[in-house]
């Protein structure tokens, strides 16, 4: 993975997809910013950039990706692997459907998924160090750069899907005392149940991410 650092910017997400639409860049390629100006959050909603968190976006080219990973399920995926890297690390974090980064009933990050040519890119948000109101932070102490080693160490490994998607599923319990949003409507996740695809099925209705 290519690592190229920004002193500041208005949205990695943002940046890292105009580079691929414009240059022929050599992949996999990220980007993390010190500063994060104009971040996505879920739902379009502004993702706050405080100095000290993590603002990464990556972009890995779709051919690379693992053998039975289909895009409806690459949010799940890639947050999945971070998930377990900070848990390989002794934190207590957790994954809310779709890819949201959760400690108990806060949330402390999150990731979003476009598709770019034939390129998926991922941007991700995390509270390593402060959080706004309301929200919370990593409850372990380490470096971004440490951080970003681990994790991209896990992605390159090229994880099956199946195997992600069988440890997930034994965590997705958890989500039942909170909401998802669709067709901007909050629905409640309580009975939700978890297709092989990372979908939910929601009294009859079948929900994708569209993160």
């Amino acid at each position: 993975m290519t690592l190229f650092y920004l002193e500041s910017v208005d949205s990695t997400q943002n940046y890292l997809k105009e580079l691929v639409r414009t240059s022929n860049i050599q992949l996999p390629h990220a980007v993390v910013s010190n500063i994060q100006t104009d971040g996505i959050g879920s739902r379009g909603n502004a993702w706050q950039g405080l100095d000290g968190n993590l603002f990464l976006s990556f972009a890995i080219a779709l051919k690379d990706l693992p053998s039975d990973l289909k895009i409806e399920s690459s949010s799940i995926y890639f947050a999945y692997l971070l998930k377990e890297t900070l848990r390989e690390l002794n934190s207590e974090v957790w994954l809310k459907w779709p890819n949201d980064f959760y400690l108990d009933k806060f949330k402390i990050g999150g990731m979003i998924t476009n598709i770019v040519k034939d390129v998926v890119i991922c941007g991700v948000g995390l509270n390593l160090a402060i959080a706004p109101e309301g929200f919370s932070t990593l409850d372990i102490s380490i470096s971004r750069e440490e951080l970003l080693k681990k994790y991209f160490l896990n992605i390159e490994k090229k994880i099956l899907w199946k195997q992600v998607f069988s440890k997930y599923k034994l965590e997705f319990y958890k989500n039942q005392n909170f909401f998802t949003h669709t067709n901007n409507l909050r629905i409640s996740l309580e009975g939700a149940s978890l297709e092989s695809d990372g979908s939910v099925t929601i009294n009859g209705k079948r929900i994708f991410s569209l993160r």
